[in-house]
């Protein structure tokens, strides 16, 4: 099994894949347009900033290491005298988190995967938008083999590590960028479009407040999926000669322009149609259709649609899937990793099969985006800052890269990254905001 990126190519769009999904598309454009300007601006800032230090630290822990979360954490508790011990439990956090966000997203897909086949038989344009999601999103079981169908998908596209990860990846993310400029280009032929674009930009004095601030960094922040596991797995599949923070830049770059492209498909469709603008599944499986429903050749855009998200959910799901089966078959030399993925997949399978409904799914993918995922967070950026040696982080880091890094960028990691992933998990925690 390849476990190494050919190229810088493969290491972005697998680092792109990975963190594009959901807080992209039905997140993403619905904080925009409430925020307008100020939350783009404030948004592109923390972007850069996690980005530039969070998400290079996680790459380059990764790298260092070698292997998956577990062996990542150790690895760096093993570089201070006398910390073994809670080095090797303390990474279970940040993963368990990931193996629950799995359950609920392979829900997600499945949603998608069942508006994509209705996309092509035309059933999604047979009733109301709204009475079609409740067929399928309040009946139980009504997803089952669209469930089992995400799950077969993601462990195809990972059982070649590295390889398999680049290469569908290749395909993947290219797909999904280039469908949603197709539908953003077909949005802006649609009549009094430019409404939409003018909310995108505007400058409302009203939303220079705290709320749009905080908005914009947990946006930020758990888009680039720096939830101290998801990234570790694809620093270990980097390569020394690559440059992680050029390509930690890069994916920043990229995950920010799904989200404005996204955005641009959005936001002005649902301000022509003069449709409440939602998040979350309400806006990709009631408001989308129902626009769709009513522009000319709707059906073969809605394909196009949902085609594009199942690339953005595979890709999402085949990280999740990757960081937990690596740490696994690191931590436990006897498994191999083709039981490992069997057994995850037959455990996420039975345990999501109960959150097939919305009812049941929602408040579960609350209670993990609001306590698991920050806490997972935090710890990693904890750690990568106040645990682990600053030499073999810095010297990791400026490995291959053109630019070299010291005192600047490690106390931007200790004394803004830190506190502010301390910031977000407490406003998470405190106030119950999921971002």
């Amino acid at each position: 099994m390849n476990k190494e990126f050919s190229s810088k190519l493969g290491v972005v769009l697998s680092a792109v894949g990975s963190a594009v999904g959901m807080a992209n598309i039905w997140g993403f454009p619905y904080k925009f347009q409430a925020g307008g300007l100020v939350f783009l601006i404030f948004y592109i800032l923390f972007a850069a900033i996690f980005s530039y230090v969070g998400l290079a630290s996680e790459f380059a822990v990764g790298r260092m290491a070698q292997t998956g979360t577990l062996g990542a954490y150790e690895f760096a508790f093993k570089s201070k005298k006398n910390k073994t011990k809670l080095g090797k439990v303390i990474g279970f956090i940040p993963l368990i988190g990931t193996f629950l966000i799995a359950i609920g997203y392979c829900v997600i897909v499945a949603y998608i995967l069942k508006g994509f086949v209705d996309s092509l038989t035309g059933n999604i344009f047979t009733m109301d938008a709204e009475l079609w999601f409740n067929s399928f999103a309040k009946e139980k079981y009504s997803i089952i083999i669209y469930h089992a169908i995400a799950i077969i998908l993601t462990i195809i596209t990972c059982l070649g590590g590295a390889s398999s990860i680049e290469k569908s990846n290749k395909i993947m993310m290219p797909a999904f960028f280039i469908l949603f400029v197709i539908l953003a280009i077909k949005v802006a032929t649609l009549p009094n479009a430019s409404v939409g674009y003018v909310n995108m930009f505007k400058y409302d004095p009203a939303t220079l407040n705290i709320n749009t601030v905080v908005t914009a960094m947990g946006q930020a922040f758990f888009s680039l999926s720096i939830t101290g596991s998801g990234m570790i797995v694809v620093g270990a599949y980097i390569s020394k000669k690559e440059d992680i923070v050029s390509s930690s830049v890069q994916t920043g770059i990229l995950d920010t322009l799904s989200g404005i492209i996204a955005s641009f498909v959005i936001i002005p469709a649902v301000s022509v149609f003069n449709m409440q603008q939602i998040g979350g599944p309400s806006l990709l499986f009631v408001t989308l259709p129902t626009i769709l429903k009513n522009i000319k050749f709707g059906r073969i855009f809605a394909i196009f649609l949902y085609f594009a998200v199942i690339c953005a959910g595979i890709s999402s799901l085949q990280n999740m899937f990757e960081v937990i089966a690596e740490s696994i078959t690191s931590r436990f030399k006897n498994l191999s990793r083709n039981s490992v993925f069997l057994a995850l997949g037959i455990i996420v399978f039975i345990i999501g099969v109960s959150l097939e409904t919305i009812d049941s799914f929602g408040p579960y993918m609350d209670i993990i985006s609001i306590y698991i995922i920050p806490i997972g967070a935090s710890i990693g950026a904890i750690t990568w800052f106040y645990v682990l040696k600053k030499d073999l982080l810095i010297n990791e880091v400026n490995l291959s890269s053109k630019n070299k890094h010291s005192k600047i960028w490690y106390k931007m990691g200790k004394y803004i990254y830190v506190p502010l992933a301390i910031i977000l998990t407490s406003l998470a925690l405190i106030f119950k905001i999921s971002f």
